[in-house]
């Protein structure tokens, strides 16, 4: 039987820190689904079909990868994809508290799942996807922080141009 994880997010846009998770969740089981999830609730700036395609572009390369995307609760994905393991990536301190809490919640929906916790090699550590957004947002270049493809889609769908030079008075 194979070993099947799902590692969920909103990808809003995928980074260098959730490819490094990714590879590295690769690593360890034998297939890696690259769960999307909806989340109307957090107003996503990308739609979920450019968060989807964004992520495929971003995997191409990495072997028995699987991107789906859903809505609703990540133990009925899980469930429904055969995956008893839940990936989560740690930045930092910060994000445990958090990340824990999912976690014991997800586990008390189903006994069966359980969440291993990787942490974000130092280099991604301080990359989040809402990092880039604000970046984008002030019309600024994000190359260095998402994958090549994933900035090529970025360029090409939302028209970010160069950065203006503003002075403050």
């Amino acid at each position: 039987m194979k070993k099947k994880a799902i590692y969920p997010g909103t990808f809003d846009p995928i980074t260098n820190g959730h490819v490094d998770i990714i590879k590295r969740a690769r690593a360890v089981f034998d297939k890696v689904y690259v769960a999307i999830a909806q989340s109307e609730t957090k107003k996503p700036m990308f739609s979920l079909d450019d968060r989807v395609k964004m992520v495929q572009l971003a995997t191409q390369n990495i072997g028995n990868i699987e991107v789906i995307s859903f809505c609703g609760l990540l133990v009925d994905c899980c469930n429904k994809n055969g995956a008893k393991t839940i990936i989560r990536g740690l930045r930092a301190v910060s994000d445990f508290e958090y990340e824990l809490q999912m976690g014991y919640a997800n586990t008390s929906l189903s006994s069966e799942i359980e969440t291993i916790y990787l942490m974000t090699s130092l280099e991604h550590s301080f990359i989040s996807s809402s990092i880039v957004r604000s970046i984008l947002k002030h019309n600024s270049s994000c190359a260095h922080l998402v994958p090549p493809k994933v900035n090529g889609i970025i360029l090409k769908n939302h028209c970010i141009a160069m950065p203006m030079i503003h002075t403050c008075t």
